[in-house]
């Protein structure tokens, strides 16, 4: 029983413990605490000695076991619900009420009780383990060269406003504290996220910083580090432009999505746009084994114990290649396994690689379904097929499935390539996309991934003509700039429903193909447009003729 293990560890015998849980209801551990200490001090003779030390040659009656106590209720009262600031008074009276070898203004005057260390809240080991100088970043070399923009701007201490832009985990956040943690001339660095915060807030954080550059005493510049900035919308942008631009702050903004789409252009003028690189297993390794070395920072703070940890370097290799570049994703799984392997309770805690797996549970995969990845990787798809390699399609297909895409959008897709790109070729196609459409639309996902890939492999595998979609666009562009695009249809081709119209000359001179087939000379086009050839029939081979 877990509260009767919890009042033995505090001291308690086991008779002392069970007369408290059974007169408590053995609901709460602190009630049938406080029962136990009330019939100690009551009583002038015990018969089970709440004490495991008890002094046999002492005529008082013993005394619980302090130390343990405080402990525990110092614990309780800071995990508990909101009820125990009450208790932590009745718990004051209670120990005011037990006996001290000198009065209680004596101790506080003379000797105060040293405080308890603070209970620091859990940090997730990827947090712990943010490199604090830019020579601790891994995998960003190309932006931390001695020559290049932002290690020359860090030796100068002539820090630009930047925009940093990659995929989550690649050290966005990180490199902005490094630089202003490496600059020589000290920045104070203030985090902000478009997330949770507003321009009330922008406007707070750049008063202090004007305040703090024009100080008489130590002026210091601003570090502005604000995450998630795409989340901003345009008028919050439009704020950060005049402190930028006169310099009351260095403005560095952290995005996942492309800046072009979803910044302002202002903001964009005034910021050099850096460019992350998704990390690399053999980066992610690194950082692995810096946590696994860092016995101040690392993987042995965040296990209880004082026990050995060791990561099997099959482990460590699943969880680099597994995250996708990811180091938040693989930090964070390498210390769920150690959580997993200290449960064993052996005197080792090793983690392996079955541990690893039952993090991980499954590919951290990087597919936004209305970021940019999703345009990206539907790009693949469609220029695979177009290449009429079909392993490579599929591949494309299947990154878009297990990423969560709505399969009737990759439906209405492949509808469009079957004429754009197959068209002439092979009719057909557009049957079988539409057929496919259908097939989606009654079965769903998980079911319809195999008419998905059977409509991607047919056209990948089909002929290609583009002559459909180039006619199309040859003649919307002439419609859209030609001189005649108003020219009227000719009288010959005009319907003539009425006795005037056909007084008019509407329809008069219309040659009927079905009986006069030989008949070439008839003209369909606008005199202006005579002979002007828009479609290219594909050849015997299937591709447009050109």
């Amino acid at each position: 029983m877990e509260e009767m293990n919890q009042l033995l560890s505090m001291g308690f015998s086991e008779e002392w413990a069970a007369k408290a849980l059974a007169a408590t209801g053995g609901k709460s551990i602190l009630q049938a605490t406080e029962w136990i200490l009330n019939h100690t001090q009551n009583s002038s003779s015990t018969h089970s000695n709440p004490n495991p030390n008890p002094n046999p040659n002492s005529a008082s009656p013993p005394t619980p076991f302090q130390p343990k106590l405080d402990r525990f209720f110092y614990s309780q009262s800071k995990l508990s619900s909101p009820s125990s600031q009450s208790q932590d008074q009745h718990q004051s009276k209670e120990e005011e009420s037990l006996p001290r070898k000198r009065p209680k203004q004596q101790d506080d005057e003379k000797s105060p009780p040293s405080p308890l260390p603070p209970l620091l809240p859990h940090e997730p080991l990827a947090e712990r383990m943010r490199p604090g100088t830019v020579g601790e970043v891994v995998g960003q070399d190309h932006l931390l060269a001695n020559n290049s923009l932002l290690g020359s701007a860090i030796d100068s201490n002539r820090l630009p406003s930047i925009i940093l832009w990659g995929p989550p985990g690649t050290g966005k956040t990180s490199l902005a504290r490094a630089i202003a943690n490496s600059s020589s001339s000290s920045y104070r660095f203030v985090s902000l996220s478009a997330v949770t915060c507003g321009v009330k807030d922008i406007r707070d954080a750049v008063e202090d910083a004007r305040r703090l550059v024009k100080s008489k005493n130590k002026p210091k510049r601003t570090v502005l580090f604000v995450d998630e900035v795409h989340r901003f919308n345009k008028s919050q942008q439009d704020s950060f432009l005049p402190v930028i631009e006169d310099g009351s702050v260095v403005f560095i903004g952290a995005t996942t999505e492309n800046p072009s789409f979803h910044l302002i252009t202002p903001l964009l003028s005034r910021c050099k746009v850096l460019t992350l690189k998704p990390l690399s297993p053999d980066h992610v390794s690194t950082l692995l084994k810096r946590a696994i070395s860092d016995s101040e920072r690392g993987l042995s703070r965040g296990v209880t114990g004082m026990r050995r940890i060791e990561v099997d370097d099959e482990a460590i290799q699943l969880l680099s290649s597994y995250c996708d570049g990811d180091a938040r994703v693989a930090l964070n799984a390498l210390e769920t396994s150690a959580t997993t392997a200290s449960a064993r309770d052996t005197a080792l805690v090793r983690v392996t690689v079955d541990d690893a797996k039952e993090a991980l549970q499954c590919k951290h995969l990087a597919y936004d379904k209305d970021g940019e990845e999703h345009y990206n990787i539907i790009s693949a798809l469609h220029k695979s097929m177009r290449g009429s390699d079909a392993d490579a399609a599929i591949y494309w297909l299947a990154r878009m499935l297990e990423g969560g895409e709505e399969p009737l959008y990759i439906a209405r897709r492949l509808i469009r390539f079957s004429s754009e790109d197959v068209g002439l070729a092979d009719p057909s196609a557009l049957t079988q996309a539409v057929a496919c459409y259908q097939a989606c639309h009654f079965l769903g996902m998980p079911e319809c991934n195999v008419n998905l890939a059977q409509c991607v492999a047919y056209l990948a595998l089909a002929p290609k003509s583009v002559s459909v979609y180039r006619a199309i666009e040859a003649a919307q562009k002439v419609v859209r700039e030609s001189i005649g695009q108003n020219e009227g249809v000719p009288l010959h081709l005009r319907n003539a429903p009425t006795k005037l119209m056909k007084q008019l000359g509407y329809g008069k001179g219309y040659i009927y193909p079905p009986d006069n087939p030989s008949s070439s000379s008839q003209s369909y086009l606008p005199l202006s447009l005579q002979g002007y050839k828009f479609l290219h029939l594909p050849d015997q081979r299937g591709a447009s003729l050109r």
